[in-house]
């Protein structure tokens, strides 16, 4: 299905070559916003030609800090000159950007392009997400195209129904727990391409859009580069539901279609699960009896409308424990209407629940974070799981109304009856909160963002070398790409095994981050404007749309084996020849000791990290007659 959605975009629709050029639907602009807009303009944007592109401003919760973001033009704010390039914004209130963009704009057989690798629940449509870096975006943006690997696919067969107490969570972690990311890294390994999931079978079409999102959003967490539903009669009626018949399109893969590999799940034997703070998912009775400090039920994935009733109707009538505290973060502003309309919220309300804004910063407990020496459950996909990370379990919505109803964690099949819900057919789909451009009028009078300069790789560099990934955002870490200097109250962030973060490197070439997870690359991904010092990651494992990011962003990918790794985190230094004299393997000197490393970068990728960019020249207007 992914190929057959690229094909029909694509220049080439055999998929030839190492990239491909694509014409690409909608871009969705989640972690840095205003990054992405100033490349575009940089590369002579007018108004974008893509069918939809959307900016959130997530950030619900003003604080002096976030206000300070706005006013400079920081690269993750939403600057107010958005309309006026035919970028709508989603106002703050509106919710979690993945649950509106499926309500309000996915659509099915789609390529949507997005710097936010929690988009991937979008799939649940039928919609192909791929993340990339806000300069890619800007590219997406100005030109309506963007070059891109061609993927590999993993089939995951369903079949069976799920017994009661059992939600779409509870299979998303049953996947997990069946090392589906070994899969991933194998396939990857082998053709250095991204891995999609495709959701097949017999059950893969009794799933709700809602449900076939929470499997979804699993994709990040394996290494996938996305993951895809087909598009039938239950994508058909979720959009009519939404008042947007029209964009409905069928999408079923060719029969006989191939792919790497096959993993079969049967849905009746999958127990309620959980994921404990290390990332093990276990039964829920492995921690039965354990007291609980913190429910958060909601956020941007891992719980549907339905989740969100079923766990009203459990609790009313109860009693939050007087040591627990029950935050109720309402996916969207649709959720929440509805929730109000059927009188559920006022059930979770009477029970004790606090209910919290769906600011960007509740699903990486920058806000609300875990109470210290107490248990937290949440029915979020938790963020990369590094150093220093806070650390929550993560579990189903009724899993979670157990909790709120005992105080500990339990197996929610000792309610004994399931709850029946009705979710409504009528939805409020208001896009009050959706800012456009009216007729031209002006928005803002401030300057429009600019792009930062591009570092190219001029010839031989010595880099510091840091373990693991530096602490903290990095927004105040001064850089090469000429982002703001810390002033003198604002000392650089440090680093997880360094005390030393990015932007006070004393080596004149940069950073060079030796990282020993997927979790770590991950999270270096996610931030990669922000670390501007950065300018090569070393890793065993690193997924192919993390090598176009860094490649994008002028920060070269090596890959080394994992017997060498130990030795080479001890390591103070890298020396790197020039670029003409790199190749598919690279001589690295790690404190004189010579290591091969080999270059993951492939095709234009090798370009732009030389270059420091993927930015290509303003668009020449055409002459006037």
């Amino acid at each position: 299905m992914p190929q057959k959605i690229l094909a029909g975009r694509a220049t080439d629709p055999q998929l030839r070559g190492d990239l491909v050029q694509v014409k690409v639907d909608q871009v969705i602009l989640s972690r840095a916003p205003s990054r992405a807009l100033a490349e575009a303009i940089a590369t002579g944007m007018k108004k974008t030609p893509v069918e939809v592109a959307v900016a959130y401003d997530g950030t619900c919760v003003a604080d002096a800090s976030s206000l300070a973001d706005t006013d400079e033009g920081s690269p993750h704010s939403v600057s107010p000159e958005f309309p006026t390039y035919n970028i709508p914004i989603a106002r703050p209130g509106i919710g979690f950007p993945a649950p509106v963009h499926l309500e309000r704009f996915a659509a099915p057989a789609r390529l949507a392009l997005t710097d936010d690798p929690r988009l991937a629940t979008v799939g649940g449509i039928g919609m192909l997400s791929l993340v990339v870096s806000p300069s890619q975006l800007g590219q997406a943006l100005a030109t309506g195209s963007a070059w891109l690997r061609p993927p590999r696919s993993v089939q995951i067969h369903l079949s069976g129904r799920v017994r009661p107490f059992v939600c779409a969570r509870d299979v998303a972690l049953e996947l997990l727990r069946r090392n589906l990311d070994e899969v991933v890294r194998r396939i990857e390994g082998e053709h250095h391409a991204p891995v999609i999931l495709e959701f097949a079978g017999p059950s893969a079409r009794l799933l709700s859009v809602g449900d076939r999102a929470v499997l979804c959003g699993i994709a990040p967490q394996v290494g996938a580069a996305a993951a895809l539903f087909v598009s039938d009669e239950k994508t058909e009626v979720f959009l009519r539901d939404q008042r947007r018949s029209k964009a409905h399109r069928a999408l079923v893969p060719d029969p006989g279609a191939p792919c790497e590999e096959v993993v079969s799940i049967d849905l009746g034997t999958v127990d309620p699960l959980l994921m404990d703070e290390e990332g093990v998912v276990r039964p829920v009775r492995d921690l039965a009896g354990k007291p609980v400090a913190q429910v958060v039920l909601g956020g941007d994935s891992g719980v549907t409308l339905r989740d969100m009733l079923a766990a009203a109707l459990l609790l009313k009538s109860k009693r939050v424990p007087s040591r627990l505290d029950l935050l109720v973060a309402p996916p969207s502003r649709q959720v929440l209407e509805v929730l109000a309309q059927s009188g559920a919220l006022v059930d979770l309300v009477a029970t004790g629940a606090r209910i919290i804004e769906p600011d960007r910063r509740v699903v990486t407990s920058e806000i609300y974070p875990p109470p210290p020496g107490g248990l937290s459950l949440r029915t979020a996909d938790p963020e990369p799981r590094i150093a220093g990370a806070p650390s929550f379990v993560v579990a189903s919505a009724e899993t979670l109304a157990y909790a709120v109803a005992t105080g500990s964690v339990g197996d929610p099949r000792s309610f004994k009856r399931p709850v029946r819900v009705t979710v409504p057919r009528a939805l409020p789909t208001d896009d009050v909160l959706i800012l456009r451009d009216k007729k031209g009028e002006q928005v803002s009078t401030k300057k429009p963002p600019a792009a930062p300069a591009a570092v190219p790789w001029k010839g031989p560099l010595t880099l510091d070398v840091l373990a693991g990934v530096p602490k903290g955002n990095g927004r105040a870490a001064v850089g090469v790409h000429g982002r703001k200097a810390p002033g003198p109250a604002e000392p650089a962030a440090p680093v997880a095994d360094d005390d030393r973060a990015p932007a006070e490197s004393t080596a004149a070439g940069g950073v060079a981050l030796v990282l020993s997870t997927l979790d770590e690359v991950r999270a270096v991904a996610e931030r990669a404007t922000d670390l501007s010092t950065v300018r090569a990651v070393v890793a065993p494992f690193v997924p192919s749309t993390a090598v176009s990011a860094f490649a994008s962003e002028g920060i070269a990918t090596f890959l080394v084996g994992a017997e060498a790794l130990g030795s080479i985190k001890g390591q103070k230094s890298l020396e790197l020849p020039a670029p003409a004299q790199w190749g598919d393997r690279v001589a690295a000197v790690f404190d004189g000791e010579r290591v091969e490393v080999a270059w993951l970068a492939t095709g234009m990728e090798r370009s732009w990290t030389h270059a420091g960019t993927v930015r290509q020249p303003p668009i020449a207007s055409k002459p006037a007659r």
